[in-house]
């Protein structure tokens, strides 16, 4: 009989390409891996790595292996959520993910709420942006992911997944008091092309968002300062050192020195939760979504 567990480490190599990748997904040691793999070659009587320069490949035993346990490990998915749902209770783990600003503005109603509702259901929460979120969940580390695309670009979704809507989440923009334009009542985005603009790391979702927005107005962004949180972003407002997008979402407090105007031409974020169709029918998925569409109801 095969080890289920070894055939869960043989699919996350495959996923992650690497024994650290591997490692850091099932949240174990690279010896863990090393010796379940060791293990798992000995269970079928043959090679399933090979060197690779300083790490390894699957072999063609191995990725043949490692497709039977995708689908294996799949089953098991279906399985499990056959029997809660059989239970009909929200038990067991859940682990979401959710992206900086829906973390402080929807996680804690939300987790208070699954917790009074549901004491079996142990939840785990971390902070993800978008893109590696839905990672996540495709590879099985997460359960559920709160992500977010803008108007004008979609975030990519694999096949595979399924997802509620939540909320929209208008942006304005945020600018210091003393601005020329703090007392409008609506701006466009056109008139901060000679700002300085403070946005978010280079190659995340709403930075990439924030050029592709710009540039298709014929504005080359003049980016002065990166910082991944919007309360870190709105500090550098309030200190007179450029403007930013401001979602509305999680975005209280707000310091003192700074205004936000909403855009003439509405900006609104999309906000909603995905996870995989296999799991689609586990009570506890249910009861996420219910928990997180009462709290995305509580912001507006």
């Amino acid at each position: 009989m095969l080890n289920l567990e070894r055939l869960r480490t043989l699919d996350a190599l495959a996923r992650h390409g690497s024994v650290s990748g591997a490692a850091a997904g099932l949240h174990v040691t690279t010896s863990a891996v090393s010796q379940q793999m060791t293990k798992l070659e000995r269970e079928v009587g043959q090679q399933l790595l090979a060197k690779n320069g300083r790490g390894v490949r699957l072999t063609d035993a191995g990725r043949l292996l490692a497709e039977h346990a995708g689908r294996i490990l799949s089953q098991v998915e279906l399985a499990q959520s056959d029997l809660e749902e059989q239970r009909g209770k929200a038990v067991g783990e859940l682990r979401i993910s959710a992206f900086p600003t829906a973390m402080r503005g929807l996680l804690p109603a939300t987790l208070g709420a699954l917790r009074a509702g549901h004491p079996g259901l142990r939840v785990r929460s971390r902070e993800l942006e978008p893109q590696p979120a839905v990672a996540a969940v495709v590879r099985g580390d997460i359960d559920m992911a709160v992500v977010l695309d803008w108007y004008n670009k979609p975030l990519p979704m694999p096949e595979g997944l399924v997802k509620a809507p939540l909320l929209d989440d208008p942006a304005d923009v945020a600018m210091p008091a003393a601005h020329p334009l703090a007392d409008r009542a609506e701006v466009d985005l056109e008139e901060f092309a000679d700002d300085e603009w403070i946005t978010w790391a280079e190659g995340e979702f709403c930075h990439e968002w924030l050029m592709f927005t710009l540039r298709a107005k014929g504005i080359e962004p003049r980016i002065a300062h990166r910082a991944e949180e919007h309360h870190t972003q709105l500090a550098l407002v309030a200190a007179g050192l450029g403007v930013c997008v401001a979602p509305q979402l999680g975005r209280d407090p707000m310091p003192a020195g700074v205004r936000t105007v909403p855009v003439r031409h509405r900006v609104n974020r999309h906000v909603y939760v995905v996870w995989r169709a296999d799991a689609d029918r586990r009570p506890s998925i249910r009861a996420a979504v219910e928990a997180l569409q009462g709290a995305a109801a509580g912001t507006r």
